[in-house]
């Protein structure tokens, strides 16, 4: 009798990720191995292994949980989404994104990925945002994760990934409120009188607004913007996205208008919008997408505007409080709330029967 596979092995802390366990992980010898850190590592560990070996990447990337297990258990379900896009997901879908060499998943938020190691390529910066080239860039990259699974309904079958229920939403909607007032209090003058009132506006039509639109679903990475892009060293290779532990399955155009309206300025955004708009739904139809017209799209994308805000206040509210944070989170809801009143996006979620 065949005896079954054997689970790929964790490696959950730096002491592991020895030559040996690399080496069998990536399917050939490794002789050494140098760490360094990579980012702050709030919600998980991130390194840099210089490798020396037989026939390996001279370096790579190593995602690991955080080391707290109360914290690693209730990040559990991020962490399982984040290895089964990769395992699962990434060869069905054109997005850039790193190679994958090494993936293994446990209980209770136990994971363990080995990854490209994209430098030189440069992380985006949310704060002093992109140029349009970057832009039209980006949002083609995107529709590389739409596009191929449009509406898919093998998508709502996966159990581990889901459409926001009506119950869920309601939730939400619950905690809107209590963490817009921890966002308005923690960044105080950073945040205008009038974007407050946007953003209260905004709460009262988020549980409505989450579910709506059903008929058109796919994957929607969640957090799509600069600070989880890599653009290239050299022009024009492509930008590759990073961090999917965000990944959902809902309206395409919430991560169009989520990238779009917080890495533009207000002006540049006003300016290149409809190109932008035009070259995503481009790149859709490239990738097979049918019977959605560019008015579709433009409509969708003034509707989906209200998901900067929501990301950007919940991730104020709970997230860790850094110099930089605040100022990040301060510029994504200016950005948004400014992008929502042009476009009278709450109009358009006021009116939708969810």
């Amino acid at each position: 009798m065949t005896s079954p596979p054997a689970e790929p092995a964790l490696m959950l802390d730096v002491d592991e990720l020895t030559p040996e366990r690399l080496g069998a992980a990536l399917g050939s010898a490794v002789r050494s191995v140098r760490s360094e850190p990579i980012g702050t590592g709030q919600i998980g560990r991130c390194l840099r292994l210089t490798l020396t070996g037989d026939e390996i990447p001279a370096s790579i990337v190593a995602k690991l949980p955080v080391a707290d297990p109360g914290t690693r258990a209730m990040l559990a379900g991020a962490y399982r989404g984040e290895v089964r896009f990769y395992t699962d997901i990434a060869d069905s879908v054109s997005v850039r994104v790193p190679v994958c060499y090494y993936a293994a998943l446990g209980d209770c938020g136990d994971f363990t990925l080995l990854l490209e190691d994209l430098a030189p390529a440069q992380q985006g910066d949310q704060v002093a945002g992109c140029t349009p080239a970057q832009a039209h860039d980006a949002v083609r990259n995107l529709a590389g994760l739409h596009g191929p699974r449009w509406c898919d309904p093998t998508l709502l079958g996966l159990s581990w990934v889901g459409r926001t229920t009506q119950d869920e939403a309601r939730v939400l909607a619950e905690l809107y409120g209590p963490a817009l007032e921890t966002f308005a209090h923690d960044l105080g003058e950073h945040v205008s009188s009038g974007d407050r009132a946007t953003l209260r506006d905004c709460v009262e039509v988020t549980e409505r607004w989450i579910c709506a639109r059903p008929e058109r679903f796919a994957l929607v990475h969640g957090d799509y913007r600069l600070d989880n892009l890599l653009f290239p060293a050299v022009p024009d290779t492509g930008v590759t996205a990073v961090d999917w532990q965000t990944l959902t399955i809902g309206l395409p155009a919430r991560d169009l208008a989520y990238f779009v309206s917080t890495s533009l300025t207000p002006e540049l955004r006003r300016e290149h919008e409809c190109d932008l708009v035009a070259t995503y739904h481009r790149a859709l139809l490239g990738h097979g997408v049918e019977k959605y017209s560019l008015t579709d799209c433009w409509d969708d994308y003034r509707f989906a505007m209200l998901q900067g805000p929501l990301v950007a206040v919940f991730g104020c509210a709970y997230g860790t409080r850094t110099d930089r944070g605040d100022r990040m989170f301060a510029t994504m809801v200016a950005r948004a709330c400014t992008a929502i009143r042009d476009l009278d996006s709450l109009t358009l979620a006021a009116h939708t029967s969810g």
